[in-house]
């Protein structure tokens, strides 16, 4: 469909069917890219990732909005020179000239088509496009709600931008050949296209970067394990003298890696908590779709305000002034175990 929108609109003479091509091409690539990384962020933990591959996918969900962003910049440019030409062609001509801009589409045609606008057969793609693609979104979102997969709802909305876009194609193709003058329609098409793909890319390429710094997840998730994990604490025994105390957690691709924080009676035993702690897990993973990994960490009933922070080492604690066993001091001594 790709080749076809790029064929049509050179021959065509539409900008605004160029760029829905580019649109669609950017699509293709994502949708390739983005087989690759799921298939590779759903193997098992390893022992060289322990957290699992889930930040494959991130990483590939980041290379594929740089391109949505990238080629939604280079139509634009490529529209605005369009529109420069027909507007401004001495400036266009001296910018041109000057290698800030390359030559314009208008120069390669002498018939001057660019001039008279495109051609109302380029519709008919655009068309057939709005056709294909709404179909692909319906029958993908069904898929997806019926598999509760998040990753072919996110496909069966790239559909629907593909959709949209070719609408903008549409209107804009057949606006200029309706209205006498209204050349400049198809190129300004063109601008709000890339515009949709910028936005596109840009929201996409937001979302990787924080699930690459490890942000927090979002309130629904958090909710939806403290409902879980307190459905199963009323159903086992003495669980009313356990208390839900925090719930933290971290998106990996498609995955969610959370940590449960309950505090139990300090007089319960090892493998009482184990115990426990199994149930927790089973109950969450079982009803909350993409936890991959839950955490169980325990804490004394009777200490409050405990936080998950206290497990990182304090700014001013000096490895030098505790060394560990064998290692070097300043006189050249060493430490040894029990010292």
């Amino acid at each position: 469909m790709a080749i076809g929108k790029f064929i049509g609109g050179y021959v065509f003479h539409s900008q605004a069917l160029i760029a829905d091509a580019y649109h669609a091409l950017m699509d293709l690539v994502s949708d390739f890219l983005t087989l690759g990384t799921v298939s590779w962020s759903l193997k098992p933990p390893s022992e060289r990732f322990p957290y699992g591959y889930g930040k494959v996918e991130s990483i590939g969900a980041l290379g594929v909005s740089s391109l949505l962003l990238c080629g939604g910049v280079f139509m634009g440019l490529n529209s605005g020179q369009v529109l420069l030409d027909q507007f401004y062609p001495e400036a266009a001509e001296i910018m041109a000239h000057s290698g800030l801009i390359g030559h314009g589409h208008s120069h390669s045609h002498s018939h001057g088509a660019d001039i008279l606008g495109p051609s109302i057969h380029a519709a008919w793609l655009a068309a057939g496009s709005i056709v294909v693609k709404e179909w692909l979104y319906h029958a993908t979102m069904k898929v997806a709600n019926e598999r509760k997969s998040s990753v072919l709802a996110s496909n069966a909305i790239h559909h629907r931008i593909d959709s949209l876009t070719s609408i903008v194609a549409l209107v804009t193709i057949g606006g200029s050949y309706v209205f006498q003058d209204a050349s400049w329609l198809d190129p300004v098409g063109g601008l709000l296209i890339s515009l949709m793909v910028i936005k596109a890319g840009w929201g996409n390429t937001v979302t990787s970067l924080l699930e690459l710094a490890d942000t927090t997840v979002d309130d629904e998730i958090r909710s939806s394990v403290r409902q879980a994990a307190a459905q199963v604490l009323a159903t086992i025994d003495d669980g009313e003298l356990v208390e839900i105390r925090d719930i933290q957690g971290m998106k990996s691709g498609q995955n969610y890696l959370m940590e449960v924080e309950l505090a139990m009676p300090g007089v319960w035993t090892v493998n009482r908590a184990r115990d426990l702690e199994e149930s927790v897990r089973e109950a969450i993973g079982t009803t909350v779709r993409g936890v991959k990994r839950v955490k169980i960490r325990f804490v004394p009933l009777d200490r409050e305000n405990m936080k998950f922070s206290e497990e990182f080492i304090p700014a001013d604690v000096n490895p030098r002034q505790n060394p560990e066993p064998g290692a070097e001091l300043d006189d050249g001594s060493e430490t040894r175990k029990g010292r």
